[in-house]
């Protein structure tokens, strides 16, 4: 699951460096590339320079600031339908908010994966690139396969996104909740971040194995080679293949990502709410009672799944 707050940090950059560990391991199914995190980190740097770990980052920061305003707003006005703020309606809210940034995060994740595939193991300078940039890629994907290629992996996502955002915002809620953030607590900060960590790694848990084929789906074609003709199809040969540790590829990588991520997020989120909303804002993580004071849960969006 790939989502931000702020259009690109350096925790940003982060995500987006072990993103390329992630896909690489995730795609390669015969003859896989990596034997771990530290040899597909090092592997990378040797084969194909820094750069290499950057590879796809130009279609998240297109899609970054669309993405956010989706989130924003669908959540927020789902919570407002809702009115009372519950657990079950910080799923819900979050849920809906997943499945609709689906039409901006499915052709950006495209991009970013094949972006991320080409010229894997080659030197920078190998002149064996098919793509440009990421817009280079989707531009060339339209223009074979119409909007159905752009899309690739659709369905895949939204099974993905929906509940992983739900599961987000729901696991926040709780955390929150049970562990309390009162501003005078002199633990208040670890507990934010302790909150938002375990909230990114039970997302991932909970729809990792979706993110798995949707990657081989979204791979899928590169050079003209097609080996899977649906989502059932790709699980099968999939798991025919490798058994279902599949499912657990690039998992690792994916937590070890997770949880810095969003214990920062999370942390830096509600500090900076607290802060510009003394008065008008929530005097702790949970839900403030008035119709006018949204629990800040409500403000803060998932960082990918």
């Amino acid at each position: 699951m790939a989502f931000h707050l702020f259009p690109y940090s350096k925790e940003t950059l982060k995500y987006e460096l072990f993103l390329s560990w992630v896909c690489s391991n995730q795609v390669s199914v015969d003859k896989p590339l990596y034997r771990g995190t530290f040899h597909c980190f090092q592997s990378i740097i040797r084969q194909e320079s820094m750069f290499g770990l950057y590879k796809g980052i130009g279609s998240p920061m297109m899609g970054l600031t669309f993405i956010n305003a989706i989130v924003f707003g669908v959540q927020g006005n789902t919570m407002r339908m809702l009115s009372e703020d519950t657990p079950m309606n910080q799923f819900l809210a979050g849920a809906a908010a997943g499945a609709i940034q689906c039409v901006i995060c499915c052709p950006m994740e495209l991009a970013k994966t094949r972006m991320q595939m080409q010229g894997t193991g080659e030197k920078k300078s190998s002149s064996r690139k098919v793509y440009k940039n990421s817009l280079d890629c989707l531009a060339r994907i339209y223009q074979r396969q119409g909007l159905r290629g752009v899309n690739r992996g659709m369905v895949t996502t939204l099974i993905r996104e929906t509940p992983g955002f739900g599961v987000y915002f729901l696991a926040y809620d709780l955390l929150t909740r049970s562990l309390g953030c009162e501003p005078e607590d002199p633990y208040m900060i670890p507990k934010l971040l302790f909150a938002g960590g375990m909230s990114g790694i039970a997302s991932w848990l909970s729809t990792y194995p979706v993110d798995v084929i949707k990657s081989r789906l979204q791979a899928d074609g590169v050079g003209g080679n097609y080996q899977y003709s649906s989502i059932m199809d790709c699980t099968r040969k999939s798991i025919q293949r490798e058994g279902w540790r599949v499912f657990t590829r690039g998992l690792t990588s994916t937590l070890l990502r997770a949880f810095p991520v969003n214990a920062t997020t999370f942390a830096t989120v509600t500090l900076f709410l607290l802060y510009v909303r003394p008065d008008d804002g929530p005097k702790d993580c949970e839900a403030a009672p008035g119709p006018h004071h949204a629990p800040l849960q409500q403000q803060v969006q998932p960082s990918s799944l």
